[in-house]
């Protein structure tokens, strides 16, 4: 197979990861290379606990009432105790991978208080943001190997469908923005070349 870099893409799950943490999920690829492996964010599952408790549990205060409501996501099964955010824009918070120009990756608490507060009322500090606790990790040649086995469909990320879409419908924009149908992926007209 051709080393393809997938960073900035979306991963749909396939029907052979039914049952799995994975099932029916939207992954958005930070990172991918040959030597290091692959980092996505899930972010179409939230989990119950909405962000104000996940701040409180790192003691930050969260006098922002906009996000009160606001949830966590699975972001995936590796170190399920620890916070991502995936931001746009990508601002200077002391732990930030860069994934394009203007979507970071931030682990670093710094951005969870600014979060908290009405540090972010300034829309160039921080536009737009998903919190989640984890990441869906692969080390070198597995995302490659999973593609392969048809776990998996790659196709080019849409900011516009990570920050301004519904959770719910995140995976279906996805499969419309290449004209793929749920019915499609199910009778596995997508699958090898």
């Amino acid at each position: 197979m051709t080393s393809t870099n997938l960073t900035n893409h979306f991963l749909l799950a396939l029907p052979c990861l039914e049952g799995s943490c994975f099932e029916g999920s939207l992954t958005y690829i930070c990172e991918h290379s040959v030597t290091t492996g692959a980092v996505g964010i899930v972010i179409n599952k939230p989990l119950q606990a909405p962000l104000v408790s996940l701040l409180e549990n790192v003691d930050v205060d969260a006098k922002n009432s906009d996000i009160s409501s606001l949830p966590v996501y699975f972001g995936g099964p590796v170190q399920a105790d620890q916070g991502f955010v995936l931001h746009r824009p990508l601002g200077s918070w002391n732990s930030t991978s860069a994934v394009t120009a203007d979507i970071g990756l931030t682990t670093s608490k710094d951005i969870l208080t600014a979060l908290g507060t009405n540090g972010i009322a300034d829309q160039s500090l921080l536009r737009d943001f998903i919190v989640s606790v984890g990441y869906a990790g692969w080390s070198p040649g597995q995302l490659e190997e999973e593609i392969v086995q048809n776990s998996w469909l790659s196709v080019k990320a849409d900011p516009k469908i990570i920050f301004d879409t519904s959770y719910e419908k995140r995976f279906k924009a996805a499969m419309d923005s290449v004209g793929i149908s749920m019915l499609d992926l199910a009778s596995g007209v997508y699958g090898h070349a």
